[in-house]
């Protein structure tokens, strides 16, 4: 016998979820399948999915706070090898639905033998992962609760042992992605001016001259002064292009 789909209910409707839990009953009749949990909002979301294994998502688009797009973007910057279906009242952000690679994208009320079709398309494929795109938002783990920093308003991100801070202009926040991550996933948003800090192109007031101090053979003597804060950062030697660029009027 085949194992059952383990799926996963985000809507943060609770009569919409216990409607999606009905409708999984009847499905169950007909294949294999379990209710691995469920979440009423985004943050909610990433932070039981980080505990838990499942096959399929049910993703109410619309919600409050983070959408269902930027979830399952979450959840494929994550690598979580899941399949989203996509359950909504609006056929607006189909397009955009399929470009994250969702299963199907049913519209509600959801049918029964349409929720089903859909379950029986991912049992007859593996998952696969949403194309990537720009996230608005990075994942923040404090004191048990998941955060979301968007990312608009991020200054400069700071390798810190097996983290990285993510500094704003009021708070730092932990991240468990990899400085070089980052820098991939955003070349346009962040600039690296030392191996352990990137910064916010558009947070850069200027550069200036700094004693290095003679126990720092890596710094380049410059530092990169930035808006809305005392605080400035080392440039590197390997780094200090950046520099070159900046004060021969070129965009860093």
């Amino acid at each position: 016998m085949a194992e059952p789909l383990r799926i996963f209910i985000i809507d943060d409707e609770p009569p919409a979820r216990n409607r999606l839990r009905d409708l999984l009953a009847d499905c169950g009749e007909q294949m294999p399948l379990q209710v691995a949990g469920e979440a009423g909002d985004g943050p909610e979301a990433l932070r039981l999915l980080a505990h838990i294994e499942v096959d399929v998502v049910l993703l109410d688009i619309h919600m409050p706070g983070m959408d269902g797009l930027q979830i399952a973007q979450h959840l494929a910057q994550r690598g979580q090898l899941v399949s989203v279906i996509f359950t909504t009242a609006y056929d607006a952000h189909a397009i955009r639905a399929f470009e994250l690679e969702a299963r199907d994208y049913l519209m509600k009320p959801v049918r029964a033998e349409r929720l089903l079709a859909a379950l029986r398309k991912v049992r007859g494929n593996s998952p696969v992962a949403a194309a990537p795109a720009e996230r608005q938002y990075l994942s923040a783990h404090e004191r048990g609760r998941v955060l979301l920093v968007p990312v608009n308003d991020i200054i400069c991100l700071r390798a810190e042992q097996k983290y990285v801070a993510a500094r704003t202009l009021v708070h730092s926040y932990l991240l468990e992605e990899s400085l070089a991550s980052l820098e991939q996933s955003f070349p346009q948003r962040f600039i690296r001016i030392h191996r352990s800090i990137l910064v916010a192109r558009s947070a850069i007031a200027g550069f200036a001259l700094k004693d290095r101090g003679s126990d720092d053979e890596e710094h380049s003597g410059w530092v990169v002064l930035l808006k809305g804060l005392d605080e400035a950062l080392p440039v590197s030697r390997r780094q200090y292009a950046v520099v070159k660029q900046f004060r021969q009027g070129e965009a860093p």
